[in-house]
């Protein structure tokens, strides 16, 4: 079943939800379960506890708190007051979770720190989004992810405005600089990866100057990644395309940054930052 918690404008699939927090829970309960609910809270006592937003931000995870409790309590009562993607104030009140305490206690950890950690990465990319929202361009992320993770990180960026890049290095060609310097040029890379692929499957290329813009506009490729280029040269990079390419600006994009950057003209700006570096988002369970 499909969280009714899920953010609206973006998938994350159910079983990718269940295997990430059975995996958590196994960690946390080791081989004797929690030790401590067991020792000090009666079987059969029951609770009622908040989950509380402790700071302003971006809403993502809240599915991983119903999973959380409902893998250790099966009937517990869960009442969300909003959902994934939901902007909150400081002190909001996000779900109300009633039923076994020790389960509740039990599953706490787990389910805060899914719902911290992607709460965290969907507000930084608001934040980035915010900055850029008179302008064209598009946030996406990277594959710069936690390990085992990336499915849940890249669903909080859309859950904060932000948009996908690959999910892996099966979703589409992507001629970065070693790619180029092993097959000998960039003309050489991309007709090998035109023979090589399917032709559903699209072609970016990443380059470094402008001599290096201007022979991947001559070859022709679907999306032309600026690497690491100054608002200036970026501007000169949007003129030498006009529009026959897709533009992506990446390399060190910073929330002091992204204005400049996006006001060049290009489409859409990466940014590893909102996965690797957010901060989580601090929030509590109250009972």
């Amino acid at each position: 079943m499909i969280s009714s918690f899920l953010c609206p404008d973006a998938f994350l699939s159910p079983l990718a939800i269940d295997a990430a927090v059975m995996r958590a829970l196994d960690e946390d309960l080791g081989r004797a379960g929690d030790v401590t609910s067991i020792a000090t809270i009666p079987e059969g006592t029951e609770g009622r506890a908040w989950i509380i937003a402790r700071q302003t931000g971006v809403i993502a995870g809240l599915p991983f708190i119903e999973a959380a409790f409902r893998k250790l309590a099966p009937e517990i009562e869960i009442t969300g007051q909003v959902r994934d993607g939901a902007k909150v104030e400081a002190k909001t009140a996000l779900m109300m979770i009633a039923g076994d305490a020790r389960a509740m206690l039990s599953a706490e950890r787990v389910a805060l720190n899914f719902v911290g950690h992607l709460s965290g990465i969907a507000s930084a990319t608001a934040a980035f989004v915010q900055r850029i929202a008179h302008t064209k361009a598009r946030i996406c992320c990277t594959r710069k992810t936690t390990p085992g993770l990336r499915a849940l990180q890249k669903y909080a960026v859309r859950c904060g405005g932000g948009f996908n890049h690959r999910f892996g290095l099966d979703d589409a060609v992507l001629i970065k600089d070693n790619h180029i310097a092993a097959a000998g040029s960039i003309t050489k890379a991309v007709k090998a990866a035109r023979m090589g692929t399917a032709h559903m499957v699209k072609i970016e290329v990443e380059v470094d100057t402008l001599k290096q813009l201007e022979e991947a506009l001559k070859i022709g490729v679907d999306t032309i990644l600026l690497d690491n280029m100054p608002p200036e040269t970026l501007r000169k990079a949007v003129a030498m395309s006009d529009g026959r390419a897709v533009l992506e600006a990446s390399g060190n994009i910073a929330i002091g940054t992204v204005r400049a950057v996006a006001e060049t003209g290009v489409d859409y700006i990466s940014s590893g930052a909102i996965t690797h570096s957010a901060i989580n988002l601090d929030l509590g369970l109250d009972f």
